[in-house]
């Protein structure tokens, strides 16, 4: 896999919506799973945040992990893929998609790996590659990182000495 898309709100956030009084939306994201997106960057795997919300707070999570790929407003996320995987040049065998409910779906003939959270949609556990233990925005993406990094044998080295942040 060269690259790992993430929905966010479901994956990243928890899907909750919280509203301030001038109508401005605030989320909630795991500092966790922001580990685990440096860890799979570090690894060499793209990361790209897939949303059908606005910027705001996405884009500024995305800035502070160095997601170089971030796409607003996606409403056909089969779509979506198509160009995405038009513009990174990679087939869909190189590409996982995780998400948690019915529009991810559709991302399935473009991904050679399809994963759910643990609270997604029946229908999306079902369907999916991989239906992780851990929810959306409480440890899910982190634990994709894991599983990952273990299969490439590069976890073991990060278990016993730690991580240091690296200006790549």
């Amino acid at each position: 896999m060269r690259v790992l898309v993430l929905d966010v709100d479901g994956v990243l956030t928890d899907g909750g919506l919280f509203y301030g009084e001038n109508g401005e939306v605030n989320k909630r994201f795991d500092v966790r799973d922001g580990l685990g997106i440096r860890l799979l960057q570090q690894a060499g795997i793209e990361v790209v945040f897939f949303s059908g919300g606005k910027a705001g707070a996405i884009e500024i999570r995305a800035q502070h992990l160095g997601i170089r790929h971030c796409f607003f407003g996606v409403r056909d996320k089969a779509e979506g893929m198509f160009r995405l995987l038009t513009h990174l040049l990679v087939t869909a065998d190189e590409v996982a998609f995780v998400g948690d409910d019915l529009n991810d779906l559709a991302v399935r003939p473009y991904v050679g790996l399809l994963v759910a959270t643990a609270d997604a949609t029946d229908p999306l556990r079902r369907q999916s590659d991989l239906v992780l233990n851990a929810k959306g925005g409480h440890g899910a993406v982190r634990e994709l990182a894991e599983l990952i990094l273990k299969r490439r044998g590069l976890w073991t080295a990060l278990a016993e000495n730690g991580w240091r942040d690296r200006n790549d």
